[in-house]
């Protein structure tokens, strides 16, 4: 079978709210797509992030732009909370330059830098709760 793309604007909404709180302000929120996509043979990947690379913007004439691609049959099973690290894992593949390119997983894109800002990400819930 096939893999089989979805809209996936509950995932959209989930990465735009993470950029907002996370003041992540070099990502452009019309700029990224969220999909789901079935029937992937991958056996770990969760998630990924696909760049709309240099020469096909200037081609197409088009603006850098990312497509965030959860895989259903794994990034569905997650609990809330790894969801929001996994997309919060694929939002620091983008540089702040949003170019279209991507930062490695050295580095920056690492677990401890996950943990570190999806703690961030509860701080500042809490205290927009709060205030």
């Amino acid at each position: 079978m096939p893999i089989r793309y979805h809209e996936a604007s509950d995932v959209k909404n989930r990465v735009d709210e993470i950029a907002a709180n996370l003041d992540f302000f070099h990502v452009v929120p019309q700029f990224v797509f969220c999909i789901r996509s079935k029937g992937s043979k991958s056996k770990r990947t969760i998630a990924r992030i696909h760049g709309l690379g240099k020469i096909w913007q200037d081609v197409l004439n088009l603006p850098p732009s990312y497509i965030i691609e959860v895989i259903s049959e794994r990034y569905d099973r997650l609990s809330e909370e790894e969801k929001e690290k996994t997309l919060i894992h694929e939002l620091l593949h983008i540089p702040q330059g949003f170019s279209g390119g991507f930062r490695p997983h050295t580095g920056y894109v690492d677990r401890k830098t996950v943990e570190q800002l999806y703690r961030k990400l509860q701080r500042n819930r809490c205290h927009k709760l709060t205030s």
